[in-house]
């Protein structure tokens, strides 16, 4: 097959794909201002731990708690610049934690996000550690359990922990002390002293639990669900794996588990030398989907008269990415920055964030930032683009030759493609030069596109004019006039003001390069332009931002080459 048919059957391919990718795969079009997922608030009244050292039912299940109303309970008041809310303590609950740094719309008036709930919410979402032991006649703080406090007005705060005591009346003496920092890391240091007269071996375990399937973006690219890492591998759950499979059962020395949604994490872990058995669980109750994941710590062996203690930590906040490296670093929790999905361009995208986070830092803005760390990704590319429009430009040069050929051997195919082969040969001229443009960008593009995406750095990030956020699509539509129009058009016909630069300089640019000696392939190329601009209409504006100002570059690139007389 002559390299022209095969450059037609590539570009038939690609249309395939992204056509298909936007009819199938794409993120379905929302209306403008689209607003941000907020956390789903789970429950999970009974907890069934994994692995438990004794089938005996007090080591392999919290006790149900009793669903009654969080004004009942005593509570201990979170108070911090970025958090609020309150622990219950009738079984140490964490059970109501709001965002404050953020809120569901960009609206001003919108209301902070709520990430955990209580029992008498709709969807409750909670946190609860303790002891476990294959004894029975042991007695241990359950849900139930009311703990005391020195101070009842104590507000657990940044600068001030609290607390929390109970006594089992049997020689076993518990002692919780909660602190937290000035971000989203609860750490709580759970101590026992063994008063009695015989030794006792009993277990921590922590368990985060939800109630209902939440809703998710149900886009392959993201994850949202149950996940953890364990001995420093990844493991991601969909909601519905685990309805297929309700049990799965992890071992590791450290590591950590929870869930995620899109921009908010809710997970455990215990010190990073403590062996863990690790559980992702569903079940039903009262027909309600309810998810659970656990965490299980060695036996602990309290000879009398001997206290030890165990150290957890809970993060229930926004995934930010330098946070979730710094708790890596300082607690040594094990690859925390795999709770945002920078997928399988890990390695491009996390710089990505970085360089643009650095360009923020210095610009003040997300979007010129990303017209920064465009210029650069272009003059990084200059060598490449120079050898690419050399090729272009002999193309172009030769079309006169082209045509001469293509008016000789006008019915005869064959004879056409075997001449201009040679003609290729002779002049050293590449015809698949005009593809390399799109195959740079695809990595650089996907790596990109992941960053505003997933990082909630970008969330509500603004850029100038009408876009208020660059991680959402253009808020404009052509099919409205811009607004004039007071008309409510269907979710899939939407173009914004920034997909249309981007279609215009696409065009622009692709002008300037020679057009394909086969009026197929010309016509074929010619579509593109149209079909990129109504496939990223639904895409995040920074990432339409990007493609039309690299174009723009492109442009300025090609001219100055061309200028310069780079033509072979």
């Amino acid at each position: 097959m002559s390299d022209q048919k095969n450059i037609l059957v590539a570009v038939t391919l690609s249309l395939i794909i992204l056509i298909g990718w936007e009819m199938f795969f794409a993120p379905k079009r929302v209306a403008p201002p689209p607003q941000a997922p907020v956390a789903a608030a789970p429950n999970a009244p009974t907890a069934e731990l994994g692995a438990a050292p004794v089938q005996a039912p007090a080591a392999n299940t919290v006790p149900e708690a009793a669903p009654a109303p969080v004004a009942e309970s005593p509570r201990v008041n979170i108070a911090t610049d970025k958090l609020q809310g309150s622990i219950s303590l009738a079984g140490v609950r964490f059970d109501d934690v709001t965002l404050l740094k953020y809120r569901e719309t960009l609206e001003p008036t919108s209301p902070p996000i709520d990430l955990l709930s209580p029992m008498n919410a709709a969807k409750p979402y909670f946190v609860e550690m303790g002891w476990l032991s294959g004894d029975t006649s042991i007695k241990l703080p359950n849900a139930q359990t009311v703990w005391s406090t020195a101070d009842a007005a104590a507000t657990l705060t940044d600068t001030a922990p609290t607390v929390l005591t109970w006594d089992n009346g049997n020689g076993l003496r518990f002692t919780k002390t909660i602190s937290i920092d000035k971000n989203y890391m609860f750490t709580i240091e759970q101590k026992v002293e063994n008063a009695g007269a015989t030794p006792v071996t009993i277990y921590p375990y922590g368990l985060i639990a939800r109630m209902d399937t939440p809703a998710t973006a149900g886009f392959f690219i993201l994850h949202e669900g149950p996940l953890g890492v364990f001995n420093d591998t990844l493991k991601e759950l969909a909601y519905k794996d685990l309805q297929k499979e309700p049990r799965q059962v992890e071992q590791s020395t450290g590591g950590w588990i929870g869930f995620t949604d899109k921009y908010w994490l809710t997970a455990l872990a215990f010190d990073p030398a403590l062996r863990i058995d690790a559980t992702f669980n569903h079940s039903l109750v009262n027909g309600r989907d309810r998810y659970q994941t656990d965490l299980r710590g060695e036996a602990i062996t309290l000879a009398p008269n001997e206290s030890k203690s165990v150290k957890s930590f809970l993060f229930a906040g926004a995934k930010e990415v330098q946070l979730l490296d710094a708790y890596t670093e300082q607690l040594g929790i094990s690859r925390f920055d795999l709770a945002i999905d920078f997928g399988w361009f890990y390695f491009l995208t996390k710089p990505f964030f970085y360089i643009l986070e650095w360009f923020k830092g210095l610009l003040g803005n997300f979007g010129l930032a990303i017209l920064a760390f465009t210029v650069v990704l272009r003059a990084l590319m200059y060598p490449l683009a120079d050898k690419q429009f050399k090729a272009m430009n002999k193309l172009k040069l030769l079309q006169p030759e082209m045509q001469k050929l293509q008016a000789r051997y006008a019915d005869d195919r064959v004879k056409l493609n075997q001449a201009m082969m040679e003609l290729y040969k002779k002049e050293k001229a590449n015809p698949l030069a005009g593809c390399l443009p799109i195959l740079i960008q695809i990595p650089v593009f996907f790596a990109l596109y992941k960053v505003l995406f997933v990082s909630i750095e970008m969330r509500h990030a603004p850029f100038y004019g009408w876009i208020h956020d660059l991680s959402a699509m253009d808020p404009t539509n052509m099919f409205t006039l811009f607004g004039l129009i007071p008309l409510t058009m269907p979710t899939w016909l939407h173009i914004g003001v920034w997909p249309l630069i981007m279609g215009v300089t696409m065009w622009l640019q692709q002008k300037l390069n020679p057009q394909p000696a086969d009026p197929i392939q010309a016509k074929i190329f010619m579509i593109f332009p149209f079909v990129f601009t109504y496939m990223l209409a639904s895409f995040p504006a920074g990432l339409v931002i990007y493609w039309a100002w690299s174009n723009v570059l492109g442009i300025i690139q090609q001219w100055f080459i061309m200028r310069q007389g780079k033509t072979a």
